[in-house]
């Protein structure tokens, strides 16, 4: 089965921006998530883009040959090991258009490298919603909904880091970061704010099988909260049970029940006679039909008259 940050990646490669500026966004967040820069004859600039998602793979040859016009090539490198997904490696092969590409995705800055800084890419709100897609595509991950919520970011550039964080504010995300390793990783654990972050990048299906799973997961909650809660008065109820009739025996057998009040005498035998039964099932079984209020009264009545005799028996020891 697949995860279902796959789900959503696959989902999210399958849309296409209109306007060509989100493109670019997109294209631009995705190459600071997975791309790295190479150097060819004449000092030409290349570009290697890696992932082991096909249609992630497809998605940015996409958005690179529908752009820029450049030679592209593909590699796939086929998994040796079981359960280990191929790699595709698409490879922008240096040429002098290559700077133009990097300069346009913000990559670059005349002769200088730009490290984290996309403001010129996130005039628009449009383009902000495809540069965060982008980056999911090329770094994200979010955790299946019946388990905790998760969704996260990793990122190498804490420039870029920092430039998502500020974005995830924007839009009025509850967004944290951390290290992890050599990576910064940025985060969301709220389950609102996961299932905004999927509308804000456009994965509709994916926030109807996490609305689901969500309702699911919190029916199943509730039930198990209300089972623990009948659960803790269950055990009450038999505590008390369990209590009740020790200490009525305890009675019986130093003084006898016979020197009982006949309405003490009667809850007595009541609940010798029942002693399993809760407060509502003894006040069922009583003839004289007394209420819940009047059958506990008694019940601590002869607990108290049990006390008394034990502590009336360690006075006279001490004595």
């Amino acid at each position: 089965m697949s995860s279902f940050s796959t789900e959503v990646k696959n989902e999210l490669s399958r849309i296409t921006a209109d306007d060509a500026c989100c493109r670019i966004a997109e294209l631009a967040a995705l190459m600071r998530m997975g791309a790295s820069m190479s150097i060819g004859s004449n000092m030409n600039l290349g570009i290697n883009f890696s992932t082991e998602n096909p249609a992630i793979a497809r998605k940015t040859l996409t958005l690179l040959k529908e752009s820029f016009k450049l030679k592209t090539e593909v590699v796939v490198s086929r998994a040796r090991r079981l359960k280990k997904n191929n790699s595709y490696l698409i490879r922008v092969v240096p040429a002098p258009a290559v700077s133009e590409l990097l300069t346009t995705l913000g990559i670059m800055r005349g002769d200088n490298l730009n490290v984290s800084s996309d403001e010129g890419l996130l005039r628009k709100t449009c383009c902000r919603h495809a540069y965060l897609r982008g980056a999911f595509l090329g770094g994200g991950s979010v955790s299946r909904p019946e388990g905790d919520y998760h969704l996260e970011l990793v990122t190498g550039n804490e420039g870029f880091a920092t430039t998502l964080v500020n974005l995830f504010k924007k839009f009025e995300l509850p967004v944290g970061i951390t290290d992890r390793k050599n990576d910064s990783v940025v985060y969301l654990k709220d389950s609102e704010a996961i299932m905004d972050f999927l509308s804000i990048v456009g994965a509709e299906e994916a926030i109807v099988e996490f609305e689901v799973a969500r309702n699911v997961k919190d029916v199943r909650n509730q039930v198990n909260r209300l089972v623990n809660c009948e659960t803790a008065n269950l055990q009450k109820t038999v505590n008390a049970a369990v209590r009740q009739v020790g200490r009525i025996k305890l009675i019986e057998a130093k003084i006898g029940l016979g020197k009982l009040p006949d309405n003490l005498k009667e809850v007595a035998l009541l609940r010798l006679e029942h002693p399993q039964a809760n407060l509502q099932e003894l006040v069922a079984a009583n003839e004289n039909k007394i209420g819940k209020s009047g059958m506990n009264h008694r019940l601590r009545k002869l607990e108290q008259i049990a006390v008394d005799l034990i502590e009336g028996e360690e006075n006279g020891l001490k004595e």
